[in-house]
Order: C-alpha cells, then structure tokens, then sequence
C-alpha cells in the first residue's frame, strides 16, 4: 500500500490552480493559430489574434488569462492501492484552493451561501470534487478552474429514446445557439450522452478535459463530433459573438449506458479559457 500525505497534495492542487489560470494549453493555443487561418471575417481574426496575444501574455507575465478565475472543479483518479495519511483528503483539496488562490493572487469567487445573503468566502473554497476510484498506486489530480460566463450555459436535455442521434443533434445545437457570444466564443463543448440527470452533466464536463484536435475514439462518436462542429460553426455566430465560422474550437462526446426509458444528453460550454492542468502523484 503505497501512501501520499496530505501535505503533499495540498502543495500539488496549490500549484495547479495557478498554472491554470496563467498558462494556456498548446492544444488550445494550436487550436486557435489554426482558426485564425481559417478565419474569414475580419474582425473574427482581430479577435483571434488578441486572445493568443493574451495567452502570451499571462504566460509570460504569470497573471490570469482571464478575470473570472472561476469556481475550482477538481478531478481525482484515485488508485486503490492509495492510503492518504497525515489529514483529511477533503480538508487538503481545500487547502491547496486556499493557497494557490491566495498565494496567486487569483479572484475568490465563490458565494455562501447561494441565496439567503451570499457572501463571499473569501478563500474560493470549497471546491467541486469529482473522484474515481481507479486500478493502480497513482492519484491523478486535475484542476478545472471554471468561469460562470461559460458554466451558466450548461443545459441537461432529458429526450426520449426515439429522440435518437438526431434529438441528440438538435439539442446540442439548440444550446449553443442559444447562448450565442455569453460564453466568450470560441468555444469548446463538452456533451455528455446517457447515465442518468446529474450523471451526464459530470460527463459533458470531464469531456472538456480532452486534449483538442484529438477525437473519441469511438469512430460513431468521433463522426458525430465532426458533424456538430460543422454545424456549430454554420450558426455564424463567430469569435467573441462577432459573426463568423470559428463560433467553435472543438465537440467532445462521451457516452456511459442509460436506462431504457430514457437518453439523456448534457451540455457544458468551455470558453476560450480553456484552463485545466494536470499532475500525477
């Protein structure tokens, strides 16, 4: 049985959330250079053109890429051979939040409670744990700091079996046109398909950590995401709301079984900010 303490964690998830908020992808910036040549409307291509001068910047710079640090999602894929010592696993997760917020300088955005007053925090704590207990001795920890301009277009579709590939079409359509330049285009969707209510919202967001330009590597969903980037960006709604193709970086699916009755489709929106970094422990 191998063990990790808590310490140590705490140092990990502190060092991400910074490196989060700073330092953008190379899939997203690639994805970017790339819609910038692709880029038919003018101003689409000033747009584009700003936001990899950005993602220079705050790298370079080591300040946010953008203002809205978000609420703090966290990934955990724990192996089962893992015995965490010294502490509380929850109360290290937290801590680590804690630090890397205020030690960065990162906005605290976090509210409690949601109604009834809604003061602030003040320490962007507590997180969003998503954990999976997976095979090995490895604790795999993922930072997803996320933005409300993005978040607040999430949409759970709950369709009917018949609804098929097609329902599943519209709806995610229907989602991304209907949030049109809030979530600061371009943007990259994450759909989830079957599972259950709350279950497919938790696969539409973890689709976002998905290295882009890479597809599913299912060949059915891998068609399907094709199909929905092509369309999404027919919308014509374009780089920061402003008309053109690149409405869209990329569409990721991911799929888990689902009742008999049911097909449920989530949707979670990423903006630009593509933020999420990653270490295994």
């Amino acid at each position: 049985m191998r063990e990790i303490a808590c310490a140590e964690i705490s140092q990990t998830v502190a060092r991400l959330c910074q490196e989060a908020n700073y330092y953008l992808g190379e899939d997203v910036v690639t994805a970017l250079r790339l819609g910038l040549a692709a880029e038919e409307s003018p101003l689409g291509r000033e747009v584009l053109k700003q936001l990899l001068d950005n993602a220079e910047i705050a790298g370079s710079e080591q300040v946010p890429l953008c203002q809205d640090t978000g609420l703090t999602v966290l990934f955990l894929d724990l192996g089962q051979d893992i015995h965490i010592v010294d502490g509380d696993l929850g109360e290290a997760l937290a801590e680590g939040v804690r630090r890397g917020y205020g030690e960065g300088y990162l906005r605290k955005s976090l509210v409690w409670p949601p109604i009834f007053g809604r003061k602030n925090t003040q320490d962007n704590t507590p997180p969003v744990v998503h954990t999976e207990v997976v095979p090995g001795d490895r604790l795999t920890i993922t930072v997803l700091p996320k933005g409300a301009g993005s978040e607040n277009m999430s949409r759970l579709f709950m369709l009917t079996p018949s609804d098929g590939v097609a329902g599943v079409k519209r709806a995610v359509l229907k989602a991304v046109d209907e949030a049109g330049p809030n979530p600061c285009p371009p943007i990259i969707v994450g759909v989830g398909i079957g599972g259950t209510a709350e279950h497919v919202g938790y696969l539409a967001k973890r689709a976002l950590l998905r290295e882009i330009g890479r597809p599913s590597a299912d060949p059915r969903l891998a068609e399907l995401e094709a199909e929905l980037l092509a369309e999404i960006r027919d919308l014509g709604i374009g780089p920061a709301g402003f008309g053109g193709r690149m409405t869209a970086l990329a569409v990721h699916v991911e799929m888990a079984p689902c009742h008999i009755a049911s097909l449920p489709v989530g949707v979670n929106i990423q903006c630009h900010s593509a933020r999420h970094k990653t270490a295994v422990l």
